[in-house]
């Protein structure tokens, strides 16, 4: 869109069509909350929201220290001890001693944290797929880049 054709636009156009995007993006959020709150409870009957979102960072990091498993969530060392904690406790993580660094031990799934973490995300996989089988995969792109650049904070024209 050109300058010219921003200026065309009513500053009541603009905010309207923000608070739309606002608003579907929060039944979006509500939605993977939901789904999120469902599958924690799969892998741990009252599991909480947070602890399964530590369980599938660990899962997607394979092996990671708490340190930079707290970093990577933007959570606080004790809440992420608590949480571990908790998840060794259940038997879903276990600690190894970090080669590297004999202070500080690596987190990783066990082989029931692999399995109950499968499982709680069963009913859900391929659904995204199902959901856009019938959008064409430019629009797949354009979404992706469009997400891509809201999430960076850029025009759209200006991501690759």
């Amino acid at each position: 869109m050109t300058a010219a054709e921003h200026t065309a636009e009513s500053p009541e156009e603009r905010a309207d069509a923000v608070r739309s995007l606002e608003a579907e993006f929060s039944g979006l959020i509500t939605n993977f909350r939901r789904i999120i709150m469902e599958n924690a409870n799969r892998v741990s009957p009252g599991m909480l929201p947070g602890a399964y979102k530590t369980l599938t960072t660990i899962a997607h990091c394979e092996t990671v220290t708490a340190s930079a498993l707290a970093e990577r969530m933007l959570m606080d060392k004790g809440q992420v001890s608590r949480t571990l904690r908790e998840l060794e406790e259940l038997g879903l993580v276990e600690r190894s001693p970090d080669p590297r660094d004999g202070r500080s031990s690596l987190l990783r799934l066990t082989g029931l944290g692999i399995e109950r973490l499968a499982a709680a995300r069963l009913p859900q996989e391929g659904v995204l797929l199902q959901t856009l089988q019938d959008w064409s995969i430019d629009d797949i792109g354009n979404l992706s880049r469009m997400l891509h650049a809201l999430a960076s904070g850029v025009s759209p024209g200006a991501t690759t």
